[in-house]
C-alpha cells in the first residue's frame, strides 16, 4: 500500500492553459506523475482570503496515492507550480496566482497520519481548519480523513466552521 496525500488546489488567473478550471485540470494531470490520483473534488468558486483586491478563486482538492515522502512530495508540487508559470519568489503573499498547490494531510502506508514541522513543510497544513475553501472540497472526497493534531475529521473541522 502507498501513502495517501490530501492536496488543495486553487487558481484565480487565466494562463496559457486557459481559464481557472483549465489550470486546475492541468495541475491534476501533472500531479499524476507523482502517483495515482484516486479522487478529485468538485471545483468551488470562492472569494479571495487575505488580499481581497484580486479575482475570485476556483478551489478543489484531490487525493494522491504516492511512494514519495512528504518533503519530496512538497518539492514536486512546487515544481508543478513552477512548470505552470507560478513564481513564488518575490510574489505578493496571498496574491493572484495561476496555480496554488498545498499539501494538507499525509497518511503513511501503515495508516498513521503525519505531523511534522521543518523549515520547508508543516504537516498538517497549519491553516486548513480555518479555511472553508479547503475543507468543503476535501470533505466531499475524504470526510473521515483525520487531522492528527486536532484529532478531528475533515467533516468535523468543516462543521466547526458553521455556515
Amino acid at each position: 500500500m502507498r501513502s495517501l496525500a490530501a492536496i488543495a488546489c486553487g487558481s484565480n488567473l487565466e494562463s496559457t492553459f486557459g481559464d481557472r478550471e483549465a489550470n486546475l485540470q492541468e495541475a491534476i494531470r501533472l500531479i499524476w506523475s507523482l502517483g495515482e490520483v484516486t479522487a478529485v473534488s468538485s471545483f468551488y468558486d470562492t472569494d479571495p482570503v487575505g488580499l481581497l483586491a484580486q479575482p475570485r478563486f476556483l478551489n478543489g482538492a484531490l487525493l494522491l496515492e504516492t511512494d514519495l515522502e512528504p518533503l519530496t512530495l512538497l518539492r514536486e508540487l512546487l515544481a508543478v507550480e513552477r512548470a505552470m508559470g507560478r513564481d513564488r519568489v518575490g510574489a505578493v503573499a496571498k496574491g493572484a496566482r495561476v496555480i496554488d498547490l498545498d499539501l494538507l494531510l499525509y497518511v503513511e502506508r501503515d495508516g498513521s497520519s503525519v505531523a511534522m514541522t521543518t523549515g520547508e513543510l508543516v504537516l498538517p497544513h497549519p491553516e486548513m481548519q480555518e479555511r472553508r475553501f479547503v475543507l468543503e472540497p476535501l470533505a466531499e472526497i475524504a470526510p473521515e480523513m483525520m487531522h492528527p493534531v486536532l484529532v478531528l475529521t475533515v467533516a468535523e473541522m468543516l462543521e466547526r466552521l458553521g455556515t
